[in-house]
Parts: structure tokens; sequence; C-alpha cells
């Protein structure tokens, strides 16, 4: 039997008038719903997505933005160095997280990565374009132009993570997701306390970021008159955890206990204390932030840790984004969220 010729109808790309016919309704409803249009039924709205799946319609990309007004794309904006965003698990989840959720308003993802301060140009032009109808950003620093450019713009915007300090004026107006990072130090230094460990070191994160600074406060909430010496800044890295933990062990070799600000400076801390010779945890106990599964439950022994729903967090700033575009969080800009955080406990400590 011969194949379909070209005019075939098999070959013809089905249209919307197509779609409304078999669903049985007009060409507007159509529209609305293939666009993503409010103010339809919803036994038309299924009747519609059958006839679109039956048909395998696939909307013009060009008319829906004229019609919308939007480019069904997202930024995603991170302030950080490329090896960091592709070594550090947190990020991977977080995008995770995200394009999950983008994925349910079938938007696209566009992906910015912010280098040094000489790419905030780039990325201020590539907004100031129109390209995407919002952005998510993240890992925010404390002279960050992020949130400056976004309002400059006027690009609707939600943060990971509280930017600047309470009050600051970067602040202002500016709606994000973040998690109990006070809260889920202090619980972490109480579990220290209630082991009996009494010379317990922190090693922290980078103190231009907010979540850093958080975590610091949970410490000195539970210890405000700790020796500042047991205090080491990392980087949130595994090489900035080992140097912490190489400092504290000079100044404080009798420390027996160390609260470390993620689970990649914990896991760099756990390296040195091996190669050391203390025992872990019945010399030295050690609790982490994050609960990366993949660095928490694999290191030995296992980390007990703060957990953070880093996932979820990112799940929630794409429905806060898309409240804000649809019209319905105008009034949402102080509206931020603050995300429970909990124990883990493991062998560590």
């Amino acid at each position: 039997m011969p194949g379909p010729t070209p005019d075939s109808p098999r070959d013809v790309r089905p249209t919307l008038e197509a779609v409304a016919a078999l669903a049985g309704v007009s060409r507007a409803t159509a529209s609305r719903v293939v666009n993503g249009g409010a103010g339809v039924r919803k036994p038309l709205v299924e009747q519609v997505r059958k006839a679109v799946d039956e048909l395998g319609y696939v909307p013009n990309h060009a008319a829906r933005t004229l019609v919308t007004r939007r480019n069904g794309a997202v930024a995603v904006i991170i302030d950080e160095p490329e090896f960091r965003i592709f070594s550090d698990p947190f990020f991977s989840q977080q995008i995770r997280g995200i394009s999950r959720e983008l994925n349910v308003y079938d938007a696209q993802l566009v992906l910015l990565l912010v280098e040094g301060s000489g790419d905030f140009g780039r990325v201020a032009r590539y907004l100031a374009g129109g390209h995407v109808d919002g952005a998510l950003a993240f890992s925010l620093h404390m002279d960050d132009e992020l949130p400056s450019i976004t309002r400059r713009f006027r690009v609707p915007t939600v943060y990971g993570g509280r930017p600047g300090r309470p009050g600051a004026a970067s602040e202002l107006a500016v709606p994000y997701v973040d998690c109990d990072n006070r809260g889920g130090a202090a619980e972490a230094v109480r579990h220290l306390v209630s082991l009996g460990r009494r010379r317990i070191a922190h090693i922290a994160g980078p103190r231009d970021q907010t979540s850093a600074l958080d975590r610091i406060d949970g410490y000195r909430d539970v210890l405000p008159e700790s020796d500042p010496a047991l205090l080491a800044e990392g980087d949130f890295t595994v090489e900035g955890g080992a140097r912490a933990m190489t400092q504290l062990l000079e100044h404080h070799p009798d420390l027996d206990a160390v609260f470390a600000a993620n689970d990649l400076m914990a896991s760099g801390a756990l390296r040195v204390l091996r190669e050391r010779g203390r025992r872990v945890p019945e010399e030295v106990a050690l609790v982490g932030f994050d609960d990366m599964v993949s660095i928490a439950g694999t290191t030995e022994p296992p980390l007990t840790t703060v957990r953070q729903d880093i996932e979820g967090m990112g799940r929630l700033m794409v429905r806060m984004l898309m409240r804000r575009l649809n019209g319905e969080g105008e009034g949402d800009e102080h509206e931020s969220v603050i995300t429970p955080t909990q124990l883990v406990h493991r062998a560590s400590a």
C-alpha cells in the first residue's frame, strides 16, 4: 500500500480551528485554553486538552506571545562562579525543583550565570530585552546589583535566600524564599551541647551572604560567650571547610565539636580531622547543614546535619513568581516565605 502523499491529511499540521471543532467549542475558547487564559469552565478545558493531545497540536509560539504578551520563559540567575554551580549539589537540587515546577506551567528555564561584577551588564541587557517573563535569582551577595537591575527593568522576580540584612534597602519590595537558617543553626548547636560538648567551634560561610550570617547568629544564640577563635570562615566548599578546620585546630586543639554551615564544608572538616587522628564522634562531634544525601549519607561516619527542603524551595519560588505574573500577587511584595528546618541524626554527632 502506498504511503501518504505530501498533501494527505496526515501531513497537514493541525490548526487551532481543528482543535476547536474536535472539542466542540469556539476558536476563541480553544485559544484561551491553549494559551493559558482564564475564564474557561473546567469541562471545556478538559475537552480542549483532549483534542490537543489527539490531534498532536503544537501552539505557535509567536502567535501565543502576541496573545498573552508572554514569552513562556523564566530566567534563573545565579551569582556564583561556574565551577561552584556545577560542583555543589545544592545548586543542582534547587535547579531541579525550579525546572520541574516550570514544566507544570509549560515554561522554559533560561540559565544566566554571574561569574563576576562584569557580568551584571550582560544580565541587565538581556532582561531589558524582554526575553523572559520573570526571574528567579539566588545565592546573592551583599553588594549584589541584581535587585536594583530587576527593579529598574520591572522584571517580576522572586529571590532564593533573603537579600541583604534586615532593614537593608536592597530588601525593600523583594519577595524571597528562604529556610530558617538561624533556627536550624541553633538547633544544631543545642544538640552538640546536649551531648556534653563544651568547646564547640563553628565553620561559617562567607560573611557577604545572609545565610552564613544567619547561621552565625544561630550559633551565637546558643553560645553567646564563645571564644571568637572558635569561629572560622569558609566558603561553602570542601576545600574551604578543610582550611577552616586546620585553622581551628591550630588555635583550639582541645575543641570537641564543630558545627559547619553546610555539608560540603563539614566533609572537608571531616577529612582534616581524620588526617589529624581525631576520632569522630568520639573525640570531635560534627554537624553540617543542608542534608544533601549525596554527601551527608556517604561520609564516614555519615553526617548529622540540618535538613532544608532545597528542591521544594525551588518549586515554591516558581509558584510565587507565577502568581505575580498572573496578577494574583500584586500586594505580596513583602510576603516572603521562611521554610522550616529539621535536624537529621546520623553517626557523626
